[in-house]
This record gives structure tokens, sequence and C-alpha cells, in this order.
């Protein structure tokens, strides 16, 4: 090997291991302190790829999980206030029942009439107070809500609420004074005309529906009060509508008044059919406890707006139960998906610090034998002596 003074090949080795060395200790050194195996991206492009993608699922499963409960919390606080509406409708059906009893007196009468109105107006203040987050859910104007319970933008990513059954505003407006109804004239003689197809036509909001009853021949009913009966009989009137007897100072029947069980307005203008001519709209309130035939369709009227109720929060219940299940998902996807995101991004601090350890110690070496090869130019002084 050739003595030299510009080129020293043995420093040069020397130096390229060192330099060598010294980034990978470098590397470790940021691996361990870190505890993550990718720090930049050149540590591993494909896998930092991965990561990122890995990561934004796990944090939109963490935020969608936070909705969902969001979303219950909603849940639970309409279904609160439809508690409290079902116990008022049971108050009301109980004084209903206890008007249709004629040894009430005109006084008692009106106590029961008038808390009753109270029940009312409770149930109209409900409906606009009943709010979560400044989102009215009890008057009708929250009937789609969706509860983002995925960390994509797919369709399945969604859960929808409808509370359009949840309107307490329809059901005070019912069970209200403005729901008068129609009253077609009939009086107990006039009863014996009645006969065949009778036709009624509710108009709820901006849809109208006809609903067609098929009665007996002239001369099956005697009074007003079979043809009510005979009405109320009927499957489809009664899903929308209640027929009760109007009746004069004396107790004798002078017609029929149709109230819509939703509250809509029943068509007094066309005559429903034989036996019946145009009415016009009825004077009292829905809910009548003057007699016992009204306070018999005010148990009616009262039924039908508990059954509503009742669906309404079984689809609250069913809906709290599916948003519960998707959280449950939820939380296992992030878990799982964080679970494979450590073994991409996370270091083995094993496994580095025996790369460390190797490392230091080749970088001493390598500092010692640069430090040699540095020093064996020297001996060329010799010759020049």
């Amino acid at each position: 090997m050739a003595l030299t003074i510009n080129t020293n090949l043995s420093a040069m080795q020397a130096y390229l291991n060192l330099s060598k060395t010294s980034n990978d200790m470098s590397i470790s050194m940021g691996k361990l302190s870190s505890g993550l195996r990718i720090n930049t991206a050149a540590d591993d492009a494909a896998g930092l790829s991965i990561s990122e993608g890995l990561k934004s699922q796990v944090n939109g499963f963490n935020i969608a999980a936070r909705n969902g409960q969001d979303g219950i919390s909603l849940i639970q606080t309409a279904d609160g206030a439809l508690g409290e509406v079902h116990s008022i409708l049971q108050r009301m059906r109980d004084l209903a029942v206890q008007a249709g009893n004629d040894s009430n007196n005109t006084a008692s009468r009106s106590a029961i009439s008038s808390e009753a109105t109270n029940l009312v107006s409770e149930l109209g203040r409900i409906s606009g107070a009943t709010n979560f987050n400044g989102i009215k859910l009890l008057n009708g104007s929250a009937t789609n809500l969706n509860f983002q319970i995925g960390s994509d933008g797919s369709t399945n990513s969604q859960i929808g609420l409808n509370l359009a059954n949840a309107n307490v505003s329809n059901i005070a407006s019912a069970l209200g004074v403005g729901n008068t109804g129609a009253t077609f004239a009939l009086t107990d003689a006039g009863a014996a005309t009645v006969a065949g197809a009778q036709k009624f036509t509710v108009t709820d909001g901006t849809t109208t529906s006809a609903v067609t009853v098929t009665l007996g021949a002239a001369g099956t009913y005697k009074t007003a009060a079979d043809v009510a009966n005979a009405l109320n009989a009927d499957s489809g009137f009664a899903s929308k509508m209640v027929a009760t007897v109007v009746r004069d100072a004396t107790g004798a029947a002078t017609g029929l008044n149709i109230k819509a069980i939703s509250g809509g307005k029943v068509d007094p203008t066309v005559a429903p059919g034989t036996g019946f001519a145009a009415g016009a709209a009825g004077a009292t309130g829905a809910l009548d406890f003057t007699s016992a035939s009204g306070a018999q369709a005010a148990i009616t009227l009262i039924d039908a707006q508990i059954a509503t109720v009742s669906g309404a929060r079984a689809m609250l219940g069913a809906a709290q139960n599916r948003l519960t299940h998707a959280i449950n998902i939820a939380n296992v996807s992030s878990q799982n998906l964080t679970a494979a995101n450590s073994h991409i991004t996370d270091t083995d601090m094993a496994q580095e610090m025996v790369a460390y350890t190797k490392d230091s110690i080749l970088s001493q070496a390598g500092t010692a034998m640069l430090a040699q090869a540095n020093q064996s130019s020297q001996s060329i002084l010799k010759l020049l002596g």
C-alpha cells in the first residue's frame, strides 16, 4: 500500500462507516424518544400513508360515538316530556270517565271541564318548551333528524329519526277548543231515514281524505244515538273521527257532531248521504263534558292521543336502542383500528434498543479507528527526517 498524504483511504473508509452509524443512531434515538417507528415519511412512505388513513377512521369513529351519545340524550329529552304527556292524557281520560256519569251536576261538570282545559293548555306549553340545544322536539318542526354514527360519508353512516308522530302540538289541537268539528242536523225521528253510504271529509294541513261508511237500510236506526254508535263502530271512521249526539236544553237530539281525532277540519258543507243534509261548523270544543255522550266522545278522542304518544315513545325507545348498538360498533371499530395502526407506527422498544446499543458501540469503534487512520499519515514524517 502506497504511503500518500493527499488521499488517506483508511480515514475515508472509517469516516464513511462512522457517518452511516451516526445516522442510524440518530434515527434510533428519534424512534426511542417518540415511541414511534415512523417519524417522517422517509422512515416508511407506504406505512405513513396507511397510518394516516387509519387515524382518520379512528378519529371519525370516536366522534361518531359522541354523536350517538348526543342522539341518545336528545331522545331521552323527548321521551321524558312525552312521559309527562302520557300522564296528562291519562288524567284527562280519568276526568272523561268521571264526566260520563250522570250523577254529576252542572257545577261538577264545570269543574271537570276547567281542569281538562288547563291540562290541554299544559300540553300546548310542553310542545313549545321541549327542546334540545335549541331544537324544538315536540311541536312538529323537527320531523327528520340525522345522526352521524359512522366515520365516512356513506348513507350507512347515518341513522335517521322522524319525530312527526311525537307532535304534541297536534295533540293539543285535537283536544282543544278549536276542534269544534262539523254538526249535521238529525233528530231521533229523522234517524229512521238514515241509510246507505255516508261520506265524511277531513282536512289535516294540506292533506284531505274522505271516509265512507255504509250503514243499514232505512228504518235500521231508531235514534240519533243509534246512528252515532254505528258510525263509531266502523273501523275506518273510528280511525279518523268520532261522532257524538248534540242535544238541546230539553235533552232532545238535534244533530250529530263529527270531530277529527287528529284535530283536522271536518267539512260540513256537503251532505254525507241519505238522511243527512249539509251541516255547519260545531259550536263546542273537542272535549265536551256537559253530557254523558259528550264525555264518551272525549274518551275516544283521548284514547286516540294516548295511542299516538305510545307509538311515538315506542319509536323513540327503538331508536335509542339502535343508537346504543351503533355506539358499541363505533367503539369496537375505533379500538381495532387503533391496534392496527399501532402495529404500523409504534416502535418495538426492545428491538430498537438492541439496534441503538449496536450502533453506539460501532460509533465508538468508528471514532477510534478514524483517529488511528489519521495517525497513520504521521509515519511519513520519519521518511522526511
